[in-house]
């Protein structure tokens, strides 16, 4: 995956004179054949193979659930580049303590490597990599190690230098399998990542992964040792589970009549739910259909056929980040994440959870930084949890109390009641129960919401037989309430009021009909790249890029919906350097 650059974190300190000093004893001692001497980290035993399965679809069975040290060794220039923190061994001992059995390990080579024949890498970078690797597995984890953003730099050339690049793609194989040649089966090799290569067809791009994954597969097993049975894992274009890739690496994988090989695809959800744009703010049907039939295709292409199945990446494109406002409302976000564990455990896959750094574990802390967020995720590993259609209940201020209803979605659960702290809710006095829908009373979320202060009054827990209990806040709110403004085309904030209510995304258009926006193929513009809000500072900013698409004197109309779902609707007039917004009263 291709990842915003972040702003740098604090470093980690290297080891102490202590670590030096037992390493040097161990030495001494002659102990160097059972242990792994590591530069800069203390002396580990190598873990044994014993434990590994033969068989591929058992190894990798054993290796779920699997995390991703993402943005750290395939951070361009070098390894703090994108913000995170040196790898340490330390920070494998917690993600196995956290209950992952492995880590996939991307590697972006095309720094330290020669571009000219005969290519040769860094020693100090391979030495750097192998280190990191053998931390991982000291800590008793899987270890997948690849090719990264090598793919974008140069491997997509192939297409055009066909020879030249399997050169330096060969070399680089050569290379990486003898520094790792002797070392244990719980390390596998990926072929390559998200192979992209311009603008070809759909069935050249096949062919051209195809004779990577070929090439890959020839210059490992050529190279003995360890790898002569090492799992080796290979890709479609892009990494893309759609069925003609799929189908073309099946193809691959038998021709290639080894039963050490592995598929890998990536996932990142229905794109216009993981990014927030065309309207996508829930987790709807045309996101779980998508999803469901992705797993479904990994099922019948690949499991069912004996092939096992690594999902290389899986998360949502824009969220969690911690440093932009969120993109993808909660609760939304949990039944995405319940739903991909529950779908993985269907197709028999593992899937190894994207993270950058900036999203879920926090590198300089060994913190997760939303221990309830990575709560849900473990959860789905083994179980399914229930919702419900939303997890927000929403009270408006000026107006009257009304009972309010929400959907159940039992997921195969007994739904078990509703809880507000201890005390749990009584049905027939406080919700009342039809099917699975179920509704609050007035009386009940009069209570609920106290003295009706802007924002969370109370927050509800739907329990099911399994899993993790529901939350459902019950808030209070008003239409928000925008001001007229004037700005230049390089910064526009949107004065705003938002009374308890919190923005879910941004329509645009012209009077003419057609979209506003820098996203031309839908009205509905995609959240922190054309908009953001900043609820500290009152305000919704129209970015820099949306500024600069606006048609010069021709006034956009800009609707901006809310979780509520109250619609409030603002123009916006760019005149040379100027831009005047004005809220428009509805009658």
């Amino acid at each position: 995956m291709k990842d915003i650059r972040q702003p740098a974190r604090h470093r980690r300190r290297g080891p102490g004179r202590l670590a030096g000093l037992l390493m040097a004893l161990l030495v001494i001692l002659g102990l160097s054949g059972t242990a792994l001497a590591v530069p800069g980290g203390t002396a580990q035993q190598r873990p044994s193979t014993a434990g590994v399965p033969s068989r591929a679809m058992d190894a990798v069975a054993a290796m779920q659930p699997s995390w991703n040290l993402g943005n750290t060794l395939d951070a361009i220039p070098e390894e703090t580049s994108w913000g995170n923190p040196k790898a340490t061994r330390e920070l494998f001992k917690t993600v196995r303590a956290q209950g992952f059995r492995s880590v996939r390990i991307p590697v972006t080579w095309s720094n330290y490597q020669k571009d000219t024949a005969p290519y040769a890498v860094d020693a100090a970078y391979m030495s750097r990599v192998k280190q990191v690797v053998d931390w991982a597995q000291a800590e008793d984890l899987y270890v997948v190690l690849n090719v990264h953003h090598d793919s974008w730099q140069w491997v997509w050339k192939v297409s055009t230098d066909r020879d030249q690049v399997l050169a330096r793609f060969d070399s680089l194989w050569t290379q990486i399998s003898a520094a790792f040649r002797d070392e244990p089966r719980t390390l596998l090799f990926e072929s390559i990542n998200e192979p992209t290569f311009g603008d070809v067809t759909d069935a050249r791009k096949a062919e051209l992964v195809h004779e990577l994954n070929t090439s890959f597969h020839k210059v490992v097993r050529a190279s003995g040792g360890g790898n002569k049975n090492r799992l080796l894992v290979l890709t479609t274009p892009g990494g893309t589970p759609s069925q003609d890739f799929m189908d073309s690496l099946h193809t691959t994988i038998s021709g290639l009549r080894d039963k050490n090989l592995a598929a890998t695809v990536h996932y990142y959800s229905f794109f216009p739910f993981s990014v927030n744009i065309a309207g996508g703010t829930r987790y709807d049907d045309k996101a779980q259909n998508d999803a469901d039939d992705v797993f479904a295709r990994m099922k019948h292409v690949f499991t069912d056929q004996g092939i096992p199945v690594y999902v290389g990446e899986y998360g949502l494109l824009a969220y969690p980040d911690d440093n932009h406002p969120s993109r993808v409302e909660r609760g939304e976000a949990l039944k995405y994440y319940e739903h991909i564990g529950h779908l993985a455990r269907t197709a028999g896959v593992t899937t190894a959870l994207w993270d950058p750094g900036f999203a879920y574990l926090n590198r300089a802390t060994l913190k997760w930084r939303d221990p309830a967020l990575f709560a849900w995720i473990k959860s789905s590993w083994t179980t399914r949890s229930g919702t419900t259609s939303f997890d927000r209940i929403y009270l408006e201020k000026s107006g009257r109390i009304e009972g309010q209803s929400l959907t159940l979605n039992r997921n195969g659960l007994k739904f078990r009641g509703l809880w507000h702290g201890d005390t749990k809710l009584a049905e027939g006095r406080d919700y009342t129960l039809f099917k699975d829908r179920i509704t609050l009373k007035a009386s009940t979320l009069t209570k609920l919401a106290g003295d009706r202060a802007y924002g969370v009054n109370s927050t509800l827990q739907a329990r099911f037989s399994k899993g993790l209990p529901w939350q459902i806040d019950v808030i209070t709110y008003d239409t928000p309430v925008l001001s007229d403004t004037t700005g230049s085309k390089d910064a526009f904030a949107i004065p705003t009021k938002y009374r308890g209510d919190d923005l879910a995304t941004m329509e645009a258009t012209y009077a003419d009909g057609t979209n506003a926006g820098p996203t031309s193929w839908t009205p509905f513009q995609e959240f922190n790249i054309a908009f953001r809000p900043d609820v500290p500072n009152g305000t919704i900013i129209l970015t820099a890029e949306t500024l600069k698409s606006l048609r010069d004197g021709d006034t956009a109309t800009l609707t901006f919906h809310f979780h509520s779902g109250a619609k409030v609707k603002y123009k916006v007039t760019k005149s040379g350097d100027s831009v005047t917004g004005t809220a428009v009263k509805e009658p």
